[in-house]
């Protein structure tokens, strides 16, 4: 493939360095309702702040496990197994924000302990000196991103003069190249437009844009309203990784105790699910904002592992996500994200994981 690294680099070179936003603390179990919907969102309210939802087991706790993640369909169960209950003495806070750029921000800050983030970025904040390794995956992504048209574009060569919005980060600028070189087009064929999760909608109401690269529930809801997908992650396998992420050489002893019961309700929750598809969309539709339609639409769209997948992932028994790793970081380099390919070493860790699924 021909990966274009210089104008990657001018793509991505402000993307993780904007200032850390301040944490502020919020009642128990009960997330505000104006929580920005991005991407890893959805179209809310403003990245200005960084919202802590705090466990009733983590109050008066010196040492929390503090996890940050911004609104995506796929970290949706965490949430759920916090608002449901099954989460038991964890002594745990989960920090909402507004992108992953601020999840790594809080990380590189102290602020946090772990994040929820794809794969390439953490790949890029390992590249960065964050020592993160993973110890849960929680999605892979099988076409809920996608890239938007509007009509008259119907193929990929149709992009060409046309003004492309995706967000200035590692994944936007991978899932543009991947979409470039499939439609064979030069950089210098489209016009980029950055624009942050939170004005996908707007941006696109306004005509300012010809093609979006967004994600789930964005993407159901313009298709609601007429718009194609040309290219989705399904055309792009096992690329694109959703994974926990934590700081595991700064954990405590209770700290790792509040991981794996993270994990194990995150299972329970991932049960719920698949017993009671319906309830868990209504239930992950009223936190995010959106209809629940929009969240069966997006969970069609994502492969979401249980404990024994995990285990086969994170073991390295199944190589799909080691070699998604090891494909990504010679991409990132290639095209400028990284300055060498990535040093992949202890990057797994399933010792986390429950012992037994339920």
């Amino acid at each position: 493939m021909g990966y274009r690294s210089a104008d990657l680099r001018n793509f991505t070179r402000n993307a993780q360095h904007r200032p850390t936003k301040e944490i502020t603390m919020i009642g128990k179990r009960h997330p505000q309702t104006s929580v920005n919907r991005q991407r890893r969102t959805l179209i809310a309210a403003s990245t200005a702040s960084l919202f802590l939802s705090v466990l009733p087991a983590g109050c008066g706790r010196h040492d929390p496990l503090t996890i940050a993640a911004h609104t995506w369909i796929g970290y949706e169960p965490m949430f759920m197994a916090r608002d449901m209950g099954f989460l038991h003495d964890a002594g745990l806070s989960l920090v909402e924000t507004g992108s992953a750029t601020e999840s790594i921000e809080a990380l590189a800050h102290g602020k946090v302990l772990g994040a929820a983030l794809t794969i390439d970025e953490v790949i890029r904040a390992r590249a960065d000196g964050l020592p993160l390794t993973v110890v849960l995956v929680f999605n892979v992504s099988i076409g809920a991103d996608a890239v938007l048209a509007r009509p008259g574009i119907e193929s990929l060569a149709d992009l060409a003069d046309k003004r492309i919005g995706v967000e200035r980060s590692a994944l936007g600028a991978l899932i543009l190249h991947k979409l470039l070189d499939a439609a064979e087009l030069p950089r210098s064929a489209v016009e980029i437009v950055p624009i942050t999760y939170d004005q996908h909608l707007e941006a696109w109401r306004a005509g300012e844009i010809d093609a979006l690269i967004t994600f789930e529930p964005i993407v159901s809801e313009l298709r609601g309203e007429g718009f194609t997908a040309i290219f989705d992650s399904r055309q792009m396998p096992d690329t694109i990784f959703d994974v926990l992420a934590v700081q595991e050489s700064r954990l405590s002893r209770g700290q790792r105790r509040a991981l794996r019961e993270l994990t194990r309700g995150h299972f329970e929750a991932l049960t719920h699910l698949r017993r009671n598809r319906d309830d868990a969309a209504f239930r992950m539709a009223a936190r995010m904002g959106v209809p629940a339609r929009h969240v069966l639409d997006g969970l069609r769209g994502l492969e979401l592992p249980n404990r024994n997948a995990n285990e086969r992932y994170l073991s390295g028994r199944n190589p799909r996500i080691a070699q998604a790793a090891a494909t990504l970081s010679e991409v990132m380099s290639e095209s400028g994200l990284l300055t060498e390919p990535a040093d992949l070493q202890d990057l797994f860790t399933a010792a986390y994981l429950p012992r037994h699924e339920r």
